[in-house]
């Protein structure tokens, strides 16, 4: 929760694209979170979520911010496929694997940052390992600049990028 707001419900990013506010659903959630690749990239872990974690995981960006699920609708039906947060000042995103590459996580961080205009703040950041190349060139694609070797940061009074639709 960001103080002095409420967060939507939803955030409509397109007709088969949107957020939806965190609830709780580990069924689906602890299967991008079983995957060894994917927690390499966003934790740089060498082992999967287990339940407590995920919920722990999950507890602390509901409580310091603002926690989506990314939901996708392909061929009529809508999907989990991630989850992205915004909390202290700094976006989190994870896509399931198969559903990566398709562009459609710049196109939720070109939404969060829309929402973080909309709260006020003047600036985000976003931690990224080293060898997470695909990350790297989707922040930077949206206008987030590299300022240490696992911090990106994105002015939001430099509000310049062209949201995807």
């Amino acid at each position: 929760m960001i103080s002095n707001y409420i967060q939507p419900d939803m955030i409509k990013i397109s007709e088969e694209l949107q957020l939806k506010k965190y609830y709780p659903y580990y069924k689906r959630t602890i299967v991008w979170y079983s995957d060894l690749t994917v927690c390499k990239q966003v934790d740089n872990i060498d082992h999967i979520y287990d339940m407590p974690r995920l919920k722990a995981m999950y507890r602390y960006l509901s409580k310091n911010g603002e926690c989506y699920y990314i939901k996708y609708k392909e061929n009529g039906k809508w999907q989990l496929i991630g989850d992205i947060s915004l909390y202290n000042r700094e976006i989190a995103i994870v896509i399931a694997k198969e559903w990566q590459n398709r562009h459609l996580g710049r196109k939720c961080v070109c939404a969060i940052l829309e929402r973080a205009k909309t709260i006020g703040y003047k600036q985000v950041e976003a931690k990224i390992y080293p060898f997470n190349l695909q990350s790297q060139k989707m922040f930077l694609s949206v206008g987030f600049k590299n300022v240490s070797s696992e911090t990106y940061v994105y002015k939001i009074q430099d509000y310049w990028f062209k949201r995807e639709v």
